[in-house]
């Protein structure tokens, strides 16, 4: 099946709580948004915050979602208040692919986020421009997503701050 894939989201998965305002859709990721206006098909992993924020904005404006799950039990290392939209999402998903990975860690994270590199022409990052925290963080997705030549966009919010 031919796909059509623009920029998966990646970023810190919940931003500071000072940042409510934000993660609504308010202040500055108004920006995030109006480019999902432009987006056919989104590909994401689905995680609890930015991500699945995404995928809804994507799904509104009557695009469509691809979803990686990095592991098995990856729904289950995501916050229990996530689950309901995460379910919601990935049964909107016009395709699903499972990785090979049986829990939940850096490295399957890592394997996703290059699995999305390579199945799209551009990367939407909301990232605070920060080394990653721990291998496969948004800054190492980044920088694999420009060694490729991926084209990408970097969204912070200003006044923002990382969890």
């Amino acid at each position: 099946m031919a796909r059509v894939a623009d920029g998966p989201v990646l970023g810190q998965p919940q931003l500071g709580q000072e940042n409510d305002g934000y993660a609504d859709g308010g202040g500055s990721c108004v920006r995030m948004r109006r480019r999902c206006m432009q987006v056919r098909v989104g590909v994401t992993s689905l995680a609890d915050g930015v991500d699945q924020l995404f995928a809804r904005a994507v799904l509104d404006r009557d695009g469509q979602i691809e979803v990686i799950v990095p592991a098995a039990r990856y729904r289950d290392s995501l916050p229990r208040e996530s689950h309901a939209e995460y379910d919601d999402l990935i049964n909107h998903a016009i395709g699903v692919h499972r990785l090979g990975f049986t829990e939940s860690t850096a490295e399957s994270h890592m394997a996703a986020s290059e699995l999305m590199i390579s199945m799209v022409s551009e990367l939407l990052a909301v990232w605070d421009g920060k080394p990653a925290r721990g291998y496969g963080g948004t800054a190492d997705a980044v920088a694999r997503a420009r060694e490729c030549g991926r084209r990408d966009r970097v969204i912070w919010p200003e006044r923002a701050t990382r969890d």
